[in-house]
């Protein structure tokens, strides 16, 4: 193992962005390239850490070094290397090291090939070049960069072969001006080691939103508000959400109508509803080795996912979000922004560019209303007025976002769909998992809403 393999195997398993917490290393190796020999000089690693259970996956670290400690980048500190000759290099994260961030958008504005990585710009706007960039703290599965107030800078970290859905539905958006997107200024690729292999999405770059509001920090602050006014109804708070829960549905219904029409679609028939269930099915069996709770749940799952396996209800598959909440969007003055089309980064990423249901990204946003409205009874005693108005707050907004879609759309996603209802409880079973091993004290978020969900006859 090289010097600096090590330091990554220590280093690499406390980054936020590293995905498989938990999983026993068996090997770790890296290759890397410089991507820029000025002070401090940038060089970009692929580092593959294979596990014991026989899996495997590659990230992509971009390393700055300096020739002497920075006591300003010590939380962005990896380690020190020393060559033969005793000289010493100190290694830091680059993208937390603003002077090594102007690399990247020079690159990509001359269009650049440097070892194995190619830059695509997408020539549709300016691209702020020579300005730093300003790491974005709340990343988590990828990191991204701030330049000015222009662009925001993607960094994909875990690298599979093909492109990323971000970067290609952005892409074809683009052709047709959809006002609920950020557009695409470019995109980063390498080359696999492997030549057979497609290249991977290194990173892409956006316009960035200025004056944005995050959708899940408005939500939650109607859900405050509507608790400080102890006789009020959802619907008489100053604070209430409901106005912009339907235009947050109209502007979901409008991407996928402009996904439709650029990239592929096709009918759902038999076959793929029950492959569907089958999918849900083994995910239930896998999440109640996990979570035991869910098995008093279990017949009733079962129930509406065999009703997903005979459905006949017409369905035209195509390309989705497949990971949206009120974490994704953001509302601007002049409407919302939908952002992050790369699905659930955990899923393969062939999986994730599969057509699918658009009803999938509204149970998803159905699932974030109800996350918004019970998040804060969590952390207090238990209190029965308080759930009672956190049910309704999201029954009010649920209802809203449905009727917003509804009107742009010419459908109504949320009229008795069994689709749907399958699609709201699958997502709670992952919901089950992710709190049993993250945040314990929330599961009974999820578990409550699966009560509901199977109770419905």
């Amino acid at each position: 193992m090289s010097a600096l393999a090590d330091l990554l195997r220590e280093w690499m398993p406390a980054q936020r962005w590293f995905g498989s917490k938990g999983r026993e290393w068996a090997d770790v190796t890296e290759d890397g390239f410089f991507l820029d020999r000025s002070e401090p000089v940038l060089s970009v690693h692929r580092v593959r850490v294979g596990y014991t259970d026989g899996g495997a996956d590659t990230y992509l670290v971009p390393i700055s070094w300096r020739e002497h400690k920075t006591d300003e980048l010590e939380s962005a500190f990896i380690g020190t290397v020393t060559a033969d000759d005793g000289q010493e290099s100190h290694a830091y994260d680059a993208m937390r090291d603003r002077d090594a961030t102007t690399p990247w958008l020079i690159h990509l504005v001359n269009a650049s090939t440097v070892g194995p990585m190619h830059f695509h710009p997408a020539g549709v706007a300016y691209i702020p070049e020579g300005v730093p960039g300003d790491i974005v703290s709340t990343e988590q599965s990828n990191t991204s960069l701030v330049y000015g107030s222009e662009a925001i800078f993607k960094l994909f970290r875990r690298l599979e072969p093909g492109l990323n859905p971000d970067v290609e539905i952005h892409d074809a958006l683009r052709r047709t001006e959809n006002p609920h997107i950020a557009p695409l200024l470019g995109h980063i690729e390498i080359d696999d080691p492997d030549p057979s292999n497609e290249p991977a999405t290194v990173a892409m770059l956006q316009t960035f939103v200025p004056n944005a509001s995050d959708g899940w920090r408005l939500a939650t602050a109607s859900v405050r508000d509507l608790y400080a006014e102890g006789d009020l109804h959802a619907d008489e708070v100053g604070g209430d959400f409901a106005a912009d829960s339907e235009r947050l549905g109209a502007a979901t219904a409008s991407v996928h109508g402009d996904m439709a029409a650029v990239l592929p679609t096709e009918p759902a028939d038999r076959d793929w509803y029950a492959a569907l269930a089958r999918q849900m099915g083994e995910r239930l069996d896998a999440a109640i080795e996990v979570v035991p709770q869910l098995a008093e749940h279990a017949e009733g799952l079962r129930r509406i996912y065999a009703a997903v396996a005979e459905s006949t209800e017409p369905t035209v598959r195509q390309r989705v979000h497949g990971d949206l909440h009120l974490g994704q969007v953001l509302r601007t003055a002049t409407g919302w922004i939908v952002l992050d089309f790369e699905g659930e980064p955990a899923r393969p990423l062939a999986s994730r560019r599969e057509l699918d249901s658009p009803m999938r990204d509204v149970a998803g946003m159905l699932r974030s209303f109800d996350y918004a409205a019970r998040h804060m009874l969590v952390e207090q005693p238990e209190d029965t007025q308080r759930a009672y108005r956190a049910q309704e707050w999201a029954e009010r907004n649920r209802a809203a976002f449905c009727t917003g879609y509804s009107e742009a759309s010419g459908l109504d996603p949320c009229g008795g769909s069994p689709l749907l209802r399958a699609f709201e409880a699958d997502k709670a079973v992952y919901e089950c998992v992710y709190e049993a091993r993250n945040r314990p004290h929330w599961l009974m978020i999820p578990l409550d809403s699966l009560s509901r969900l199977t109770s419905r006859d």
